[in-house]
């Protein structure tokens, strides 16, 4: 009971401080967890090493769930949140045969996307009505207004995408800063 006359005030005061401390604290720990943990990887291997797996056959269809094409190994890569953009397809037989922005020849069976800045070689996960795909940038473009991706036509079969669109993407993480 012989407690000094300001002892609740210090109590009070360092209560609040130790309160905004803890948020302080609190809040950096979720940035550096948040800013981390999507794109954290192994020294010794990961996304950044891995080469590209082709996939001979196009596409895969299983009964339990949506048909899957890629042209990676989808396991090994790490992908930013999905979001939707406007987006066609290309090629035909006039195209067919001439090389693209990326140096790769066009062939009714290559599987790929255009993107006005995203590195050649990027790879982008799509998603169209369950079906999905992963293909890499092998070229420039579309140069239409509102449309951001130009998938070819082996892309656009393999997700049934018949024209012109609002499609679900995702870019691998080692590339999303690069662009979009």
């Amino acid at each position: 009971m012989n407690r000094p006359p300001d002892r609740l005030e210090r109590t009070n005061d360092f209560t609040a401080a130790a309160w905004l401390r803890t948020a302080l604290l609190a809040g950096a720990l979720a940035m550096l967890a948040l800013a981390i943990a999507p794109g954290a990887r192994a020294a010794t291997g990961g996304a950044a090493s891995a080469a590209p797996v082709v996939v001979e056959s196009g596409a895969d269809t299983t009964a339990e769930g949506p048909t899957t094409a890629t042209a990676f190994n989808e396991a090994e890569l790490s992908f930013t949140p999905f979001r939707y953009a406007g987006a066609s397809w290309y090629g035909g037989k006039t195209m067919w045969g001439r090389s693209t922005a990326c140096g790769q020849v066009l062939r009714p069976s290559t599987i790929g996307v255009a993107h006005k800045r995203l590195p050649c070689g990027t790879p982008v996960k799509f998603v169209w009505h369950g079906h999905s795909i992963v293909a890499p940038v092998i070229d420039r473009g579309p140069y239409i207004r509102g449309r951001a991706w130009d998938l070819t036509a082996a892309a656009a079969e393999a997700l049934d995408f018949e024209g012109v669109g609002r499609i679900q993407y995702a870019v691998a993480i080692k590339y999303a800063r690069a662009g979009l």
